[in-house]
């Protein structure tokens, strides 16, 4: 074979046969996409996200779900609820309760942002987008208080009425803060939790302040 060294194969032989790399089945699922899907396979997949989110403020642990897959429609639902219930309560006959509407949705909303923004000067890891979805979750336990209460208040206004309203209230609170410091305590240097902890029991309390101290027309 050394006269074989001296051979030169010119560049315009072409070459013929077709090359090919071997690669595994092509499953149909791989060009599957959500805009293929029908609406209501999209909404009931969104539904049944939103209620496992639910599902894990009412029971919390340390748990990566809502940091994950977050989302706003929650938040959003839970707002709009409890904006609802508390609206009327001291206002005048002649209004239509706006300003009550107006003041959960700045209360909640702003004071989601002021503690995302405080939590992110203090070195936190999550995303902004990811701690208002934990704190908006976790407003759940205090709209049920706002539920419970509303039904308390149409057997009458009396103190049993009151003491009843403040434990459940009390109760709600202190499961609204538990379940948003589960998701979110670990996000924190370990030194500056009680700085962020701080900041939550506070939103918490002037929520559930507003519940407490909700009476109808």
């Amino acid at each position: 074979f050394a006269g074989l060294a001296d051979v030169s194969i010119s560049e315009d032989i072409p070459v013929e046969g077709e090359i090919t790399v071997p690669v595994g089945s092509h499953s149909p699922d791989e060009d599957f996409s959500t805009l293929d899907e029908p609406v209501r396979d999209t909404i009931m997949r969104d539904l049944k996200a939103v209620g496992k989110k639910f599902v894990h403020v009412m029971y919390p642990k340390k748990s990566s779900t809502l940091l994950r897959d977050w989302d706003l429609w929650g938040p959003l639902v839970l707002c709009v609820s409890l904006a609802l219930m508390l609206q009327g309560g001291s206002a005048d006959s002649k209004d239509d309760g706006g300003p009550q509407f107006a003041e959960v949705f700045v209360i909640i909303w702003f004071g989601a942002v002021v503690i995302t923004l405080n939590s992110k000067l203090l070195g936190g890891t999550i995303s902004f987008f990811q701690s208002l979805c934990v704190l908006g979750y976790c407003v759940l336990p205090l709209t049920v208080a706002m539920l419970v209460c509303r039904l308390v208040l149409l057997a009458g206004s009396g103190t049993i009425s009151f003491i009843v309203r403040l434990l459940v209230v009390l109760a709600m609170f202190g499961w609204s803060t538990l379940a948003s410091t589960a998701f979110l305590a670990d996000s924190q240097p370990p030194n500056r939790k009680a700085l962020v902890v701080y900041p939550i029991f506070l939103f918490y309390f002037v929520i559930s302040w507003m519940i407490l101290t909700f009476t109808p027309q």
